[in-house]
């Protein structure tokens, strides 16, 4: 059995061109990202995925492992997705490129949880949080998801959901930490993104409307994403405070 950690990292960026190469600590950020994923102890290599030569040259100088990828791709898994063609495992973790504070012990989780399940309709698990947060309810930016009884994805939303109409609600965020058996990203490869995919973006429905399961793997990450410079000074804060 051979499972393979890939971070996604592009240089362009709306928000912030260039993150994955700002520095903290005199480090590159993916540099921390791949360190995390390394200390999870489940993965028996990582690569950072790329299709700009700038990432690869600082990656080659900090001695990680690079994947040259299309620069046409939707979304992160749709670049994990074409690592999968290039290099053979049983499970690929999808790691996000611009959260250097991940928990080791959120990834090795949502691994395990993927290496256990052998129901063949549930094709990947995804990390998700509890949120305690009002703000983070009503942050569209934020992906809020429903399961069913046995932990696996109803619906993911932009909107807070569920809506509590009768109750009073909990609501999850899901987090862009992703485990897939090789089979899974053969679908989503395979696949154009479909309604609710479009309508929401998000990538995980891409599964879930053909017909595949999603199994949710609760965590207490609470790492950073950096989205922004902004959210960059946080972060080197924090480092600096360590």
């Amino acid at each position: 059995m051979k499972i393979i950690g890939v971070i996604p990292c592009r240089y362009q960026s709306s928000r912030f061109p260039g993150k994955s190469l700002a520095l903290i600590n005199g480090k590159p950020m993916m540099w921390h990202v791949y360190q995390r994923a390394l200390e999870s102890n489940i993965l028996d290599e990582v690569y950072i995925a790329t299709d700009d030569q700038r990432i690869v040259k600082v990656a080659n100088e900090h001695n990680l492992k690079t994947v040259m990828t299309s620069n046409k791709h939707e979304t992160g898994t749709d670049r994990v997705a074409e690592v999968a063609s290039q290099i053979q495992a049983d499970y690929y973790i999808n790691i996000q490129g611009d959260e250097p504070f991940i928990e080791p012990e959120a990834i090795k989780l949502v691994a395990q949880a993927i290496i256990d399940c052998d129901n063949p309709l549930v094709q990947a698990a995804n990390a998700y949080t509890s949120m305690q947060d009002i703000s983070d309810v009503v942050d569209t930016n934020t992906v809020k998801v429903i399961m069913d009884v046995n932990q696996r994805a109803l619906a993911y939303s932009r909107q807070p959901i569920p809506y509590p109409k009768a109750n009073t609600a909990k609501y999850s965020k899901q987090l862009g930490l992703y485990a897939f058996k090789q089979s899974g990203l053969q679908v989503f490869s395979e696949n154009l993104p479909a309604g609710l995919e479009k309508v929401e973006g998000v990538e995980m429905y891409r599964l879930l409307e053909h017909g595949y399961s999603i199994q949710m793997v609760k965590t207490n990450d609470v790492s950073i994403s950096v989205d922004t410079p902004s959210d960059l000074k946080r972060v080197q804060k924090k480092f600096a405070s360590a």
